[in-house]
């Protein structure tokens, strides 16, 4: 009997997940290494593959958003966990929220009973360098496998910080005070809302600015913050109304029991299927423990919040994919090297699993004598593997999906500058190019 083919896939997070499924669909058989439970990161809570760690929510589903784009693109590809997302879904509006302990069990459950695929429970310390194999051990990766990864690629690391939000009961809210709207009366009512006036604001402005934070190790200090994902602390730095015009934006949230906008508004996004739990939006924080009760005590509505999860800050690191990466994933120089997920510079969860399905599609091709897919700037994933793997940059920053690094749209003018017309233009026109890649992937 000829034997199947192999590869190795470090890391059972959402890249190296759907990597995983992706080479096993494909009759290929996959050793994956998850060193969780036994040894953890920072940030991870469970040994389930696949965890979602810092908010539940995958952004937008909708095709006039980049991200959202990105997630239906992924369905043409045959992505195999955004089926399971839908299967876990909880209520959020136009975003694509989940029950993140069920989508995790999930996964796990599944990649764990798959034949092709063998769990292996243990840190991997050195990249195999005599098989193919897809390096997806997320920003968290152990120093061990760090040190064999700058080996093997001649080049440092860059770092920078990432922040993760409290979550509460729900039952410990006070809905005399908060109330349930979508931001404009989009979909159902799913955010719970807990509104400020002026002075309520700026008292909780004060103990934010003036609360003590946890101090940063010294190898940690020169690291940056990802733009996107400041903790909240970062942001009120920058001035008295910077979250009103942030996080804590009142705008199209007009409080249906008095009919008016209000100074500032705390949101809360649903974070498990039951409703049981809910995470503070836009609230990643470094605070110290004590410092993050006392704050989220003071939001109205949330005066006995009983909270089952503080926020904690962690260092990311990434790879300096520009210098080793090619469009494909590949290692320049080392073609049975693949990498995939927020170690490349992808940052956001959407993200993360369409480079592990771009991965694990490219390493099954490449194993078995196949020409491997590049996609073009014209879709959001292709955008996104080729500004990894582009231009050499002075300071390369990780990126999330956005309309910004896509080919421009050949339009007049007056198409330009109407942007739903212009982001519905490119979004047909990404999902008719991958129409008929999809049909040879």
């Amino acid at each position: 009997m000829k034997e199947k083919k192999k590869i190795i896939i470090i890391g059972a997070g959402l890249a190296g997940s759907e990597a995983a499924l992706q080479a096993a669909k494909r009759g290929i058989n996959v050793d994956l290494y998850e060193m969780r439970p036994e040894k953890m990161t920072p940030a991870h809570k469970t040994g389930d593959f696949a965890e979602f760690v810092c908010s539940n929510s995958l952004g937008s589903y909708d095709t006039c958003n980049a991200s959202g784009l990105l997630k239906h693109e992924m369905e043409m590809l045959g992505s195999q966990l955004m089926p399971i997302i839908h299967e876990v879904a909880v209520p959020a509006g136009n975003a694509l929220s989940i029950d993140r302990n069920l989508f995790s069990s999930k996964v796990t459950q599944i990649i764990s009973n798959n034949p092709n695929i063998k769990v292996i429970r243990k840190e991997l310390k050195d990249v195999p360098t005599d098989i193919p194999v897809i390096i997806a051990s997320g920003p968290l990766t152990s120093d061990a496998l760090s040190t064999s990864i700058k080996n093997m690629l001649g080049q440092d690391y860059l770092h920078f910080f990432d922040a993760i939000a409290p979550i509460i009961e729900k039952d410990s809210i006070d809905f005399n005070k908060a109330f349930f709207l979508n931001r404009y009366n989009k979909g159902s009512a799913d955010y719970i809302n807990c509104p400020m006036n002026k002075q309520e604001y700026e008292n909780f402005y004060n103990i934010l600015i003036n609360s003590p934070k946890i101090e940063l190790k010294s190898f940690e200090k020169d690291a940056k913050f990802f733009e996107s994902c400041l903790p909240i602390e970062v942001i009120a730095s920058r001035g008295i109304d910077t979250l009103r015009f942030g996080p804590l934006k009142p705008v199209g949230l007009i409080d249906p029991r008095t009919g008016t906008e209000n100074y500032a508004v705390v949101q809360l996004r649903q974070d498990n299927k039951s409703a049981s739990l809910y995470n503070l939006v836009g609230f990643q924080t470094n605070l110290k423990w004590g410092a993050q009760k006392e704050l989220i005590q003071a939001i109205p509505g949330l005066e006995n919040a009983n909270i089952v999860r503080f926020g904690v800050m962690h260092r990311n690191t990434f790879i300096n994919s520009p210098k080793v990466l090619i469009p494909t994933l590949q290692v320049k120089n080392i073609p049975h090297i693949f990498f995939a997920g927020q170690i490349t510079g992808t940052e956001g969860y959407t993200e993360s699993i369409a480079s592990g399905l771009l991965a694990g599609i490219n390493i099954s091709k490449y194993i078995l004598g196949q020409e491997l897919v590049e996609l073009s700037r014209e879709t959001v994933l292709g955008a996104l593997t080729h500004y990894i793997s582009g231009d050499v940059q002075s300071d390369f920053q990780p990126i999330n999906s956005n309309w910004g690094i896509l080919a421009p749209i050949d339009a007049d003018k007056k198409i330009r500058k109407n942007k739903k017309l212009k982001n519905e233009l490119l979004a047909k026109r990404a999902l008719d190019l991958l129409q008929s890649i999809s049909k040879n992937v």
